[in-house]
């Protein structure tokens, strides 16, 4: 393979991908989200180094081989402690290590990584570097573009010299300021402005370099134009508020066929796995909380959540009330055809 040939495969592999959110893209939610998409790479919740090195790796890091291609992404400063949990999730089969160089919330700040690394791209180069020594699959990092007072161009432009110069394969950036006093973490996500044009000068400045964006991507329309200036885009909320724009990953972004042609097809094909998680003891809300957005703009798709929100949660909760919630848009859409 010629390096423009290895440079557009690596590249590939970031075209389409759904962020990492904490309390939202566990298990079941990417058990599901593969079903919608083979193409999308798929990310953990963010876990700590500390979590990883001393905590339930088996409960922390497992996963079912049906979820892949699926990345680990890390949260953590040190490089020793990096390179150690890398090598621990390599061996747990993940395709990528990305480090979290963007969360804002209170938890990072006192341990001081995620967003505050920003202001340390040289210590973020010697992680990336460690974790590089330390296993052979590729390594990412994911930014934002600065914190705080700093300046962007400034911030964007030393972290990225850093983490490629140290050999990370791509960076992920998230095109708003975090910032660290004055906004909750709910707020970074939406009142700092995108600044998109800059990600894209980002690009030009790096044209060698695997650069996706985050944030604000809604539709795959919007995906679609923001690939012919990057390599990839990142889709959070809209991801998981709209699970269905999913279906469409794979044939407007990657020209092929998707696995199911509806919602509800797909949605058929995760019964098995609810049923074989309820018979593990999993609660049915905690697979159906991930679904409530599914149906969203279809007729009955209220009463579908509306069901799901009230019967899901209660003790015994079994496959019949998932059922029951889908027949609710079902018996609508029946009506209307």
């Amino acid at each position: 393979m010629s390096e423009i040939s290895r440079q557009h495969d690596i590249a590939g592999s970031w075209r389409f991908s759904v962020a990492p959110m904490m309390d939202w893209t566990d298990r079941h939610c990417r058990t599901f989200h593969r079903l919608l998409s083979r193409r999308a790479r798929l990310y953990t919740e963010m876990v700590t180094t500390g979590a990883v090195i001393h905590g339930n790796r088996l409960a922390l890091l497992g996963f079912d081989a049906f979820e892949q291609p699926i990345a680990v992404q890390l949260g953590g400063s040190e490089p020793a402690a990096l390179a150690r949990s890398a090598r621990i999730c390599a061996d747990f089969g993940y395709v990528e290590i990305n480090l979290n160089c963007g969360c804002p919330s209170d938890r990072v700040q006192s341990g001081a990584f995620g967003a505050c690394l920003m202001r340390s791209p040289d210590l973020v180069g010697e992680c990336v570097a460690a974790m590089k020594a330390a296993v052979a699959i590729p390594v990412t990092v994911k930014c934002r573009i600065g914190v705080d007072d700093q300046e962007p161009r400034d911030a964007l432009w030393a972290m990225t010299s850093a983490v490629t110069s140290a050999g990370a394969d791509a960076l992920i950036v998230h095109a708003r300021k975090a910032w660290l006093k004055g906004l909750s973490p709910k707020e970074n996500r939406d009142v700092p402005p995108l600044d998109y044009p800059l990600v894209q000068e980002l690009k030009r400045s790096f044209p060698g370099v695997p650069i996706a964006i985050n944030g604000g991507v809604q539709t795959i329309e919007a995906a679609r134009d923001l690939l012919h200036k990057l390599d990839g885009v990142m889709v959070g909320r809209a991801a998981y508020h709209d699970p269905g724009l999913l279906l469409r990953v794979d044939p407007d972004l990657f020209g092929e066929t998707a696995p199911f042609e509806t919602q509800f097809d797909a949605l058929e094909a995760y019964y098995p796995y609810v049923e074989a998680r309820l018979g593990e003891g999993v609660r049915l809300a905690d697979m159906t909380r991930h679904l409530l957005g599914l149906f969203a703009g279809l007729p009955g798709a209220r009463a579908f959540r509306r069901h799901l929100a009230t019967q899901a949660v209660k003790r015994g909760a079994g496959l019949d009330v998932l059922r029951a919630a889908v027949d609710f848009v079902q018996r609508n859409a029946s009506a209307a055809a």
